[in-house]
């Protein structure tokens, strides 16, 4: 339990009945999850869920009607998770549409690198950037509904047609599928060939893998909800505390 929400408690006990004192202490544990994402419940492991939706916004500021995950509040989210000796566990919530390369990357390394366990579910899709962020977790779990788009780097506005720009193109292609194959199962041939397949979309290239065919491929580790991607983050965190 944080500190904000102990003092909070403590300083209703001598000054109001019990019922004004749990309708107090309930909304202030509700403002701390909207506001950091800290799960404070009376559960086995203090948790942080952090949840990735709409699409990820990334050096421009996307329309304000679009639903958004900004990276400049996700990184230091991140950084904060990690330093925070209160937080035991990591669970990561996705639906997202995709968004900016770069930040996609940048938080999926950060996920990827942290010293804490970490576990990802995919809800209704995880599509684009969204699949390294699903695998950068130390195990992923996918909804029997969800899905995931895999398709080749693409680009809004104006593209200037030279050697260097589709070579520039490669390069960032690139970085995505060493990413994803070393963070899951997936064998390079296998998502390279989804990457580039045609027929399946209707205006672009690529393919959209549901829940079931995504743990066959060894894209996401297991099918799965929400009760099942706590048990596993439970028992990685229970099992680095023995190892320490």
């Amino acid at each position: 339990m944080s500190e904000s929400i102990k003092n909070k408690r403590n300083s209703l006990k001598n000054s109001d009945s019990e019922e004004e004192q749990d309708a107090a202490f309930s909304e202030e544990q509700n403002q701390q999850i909207i506001d950091s994402g800290i799960v404070a419940t009376n559960a086995k492991h203090s948790i942080h869920c952090l949840t990735i939706i709409g699409q990820i916004e990334g050096h421009y500021i996307l329309p304000p009607q679009n639903k958004t995950t900004k990276y400049e509040h996700i990184i230091p989210a991140l950084v904060a998770i990690e330093q925070d000796t209160s937080v035991e566990g990591l669970l990561i919530i996705l639906n997202t549409v995709g968004g900016d390369v770069e930040a996609g990357l940048a938080i999926s390394e950060l996920v990827a690198s942290m010293s804490k366990p970490t576990v990802s579910l995919v809800l209704g899709g995880s599509h684009s950037i969204g699949v390294p962020l699903a695998v950068s977790a130390d195990k992923s779990f996918i909804a029997p509904s969800a899905a995931m788009t895999i398709h080749p780097v693409r680009l809004n506005g104006l593209v200037i047609g030279v050697p260097q720009m589709f070579y520039y193109f490669e390069r960032i292609q690139e970085r995505i599928i060493q990413f994803v194959t070393a963070n899951s199962a997936i064998k390079r041939e296998d998502f390279t060939r989804l990457m580039l397949q045609t027929g399946e979309l209707a205006a672009d290239v690529g393919t959209v893998v549901h829940g079931a065919e995504a743990v066959e491929l060894g894209l996401i580790d297991a099918l799965g909800g929400l009760s099942d991607a706590l048990d596993s983050l439970y028992d990685m965190i229970e099992q680095q505390k023995r190892q320490t």
